[in-house]
């Protein structure tokens, strides 16, 4: 299999992100189509982009999945920084670009949660989607397969489908920032996203490793 540059990584994780967290925007935030397929074209997108960068980079497109797949060991320290600097950057743009190009002036609904319920959101639904890729993308078991992108997006339109309401469905650092840059996400109620989408991706790490063994 070919070894592709860092550069050549980074710009797949910018790509990969930016669409991702751009449709989520888009379809998600600014409901600039039916409300109810969001999910759905969130999933299409996460799923083309896994196909399309997928051999590139490893195609994480996610803070929290870059960090398991290092706990994993699948992963090299030194892409960490990279890949998550490339991450946010690209939903940081892609939030500027929906909220000044194609929906200027247009209101965003916060999102209301309750503490417990959006933690157990996150949390349970990271663990499912950083489960479900260290087992269909990494594992030496499934090499080769040709339906890890699918079973990857699953997951998100599953958890969509599921907690929409509850905790938005972010299972995603990047996501989170670009919700934050729209206004759907409060920044001091922030933390009901990272701290169990972290936490989600760090224990599926673990259980993970402990099967292998």
């Amino acid at each position: 299999m070919k070894e592709y540059s860092l550069r050549a990584k980074l710009i797949t994780e910018f790509i990969g992100t930016f669409f991702l967290t751009l449709t989520i925007c888009l379809a998600g935030v600014f409901e600039s189509g039916t409300s109810e397929l969001a999910p759905f074209a969130i999933a299409s997108t996460l799923m083309v982009m896994i196909y399309a960068g997928g051999h590139v980079s490893g195609a994480h497109y996610n803070p929290a999945v870059t960090i398991s797949i290092y706990l994993r060991g699948a992963c090299e320290k030194s892409e960490i920084a990279p890949y998550i600097a490339s991450q946010l950057a690209a939903a940081v743009t892609a939030a500027v670009i929906s909220s000044s190009v194609f929906m200027p002036g247009n209101a965003v609904e916060e999102l209301a949660m309750d503490t417990v319920p959006a933690l157990a959101a996150e949390l349970t639904f990271t663990f499912a989607l950083v489960y479900v890729i260290l087992n269909v993308a990494t594992s030496e078991s499934t090499e080769g397969n040709g339906y890890f992108g699918a079973a990857i997006a699953f997951v998100v339109l599953a958890g969509a489908l599921t907690v929409g309401s509850i905790s938005g469905a972010s299972f995603n650092p990047a996501v989170s920032v670009s919700l934050i840059l729209t206004e759907s996400l409060v920044v001091a109620d922030s933390w009901l996203h990272f701290v169990p989408q972290i936490a989600g991706g760090a224990l599926a790490a673990y259980v993970f490793k402990a099967q292998q063994n």
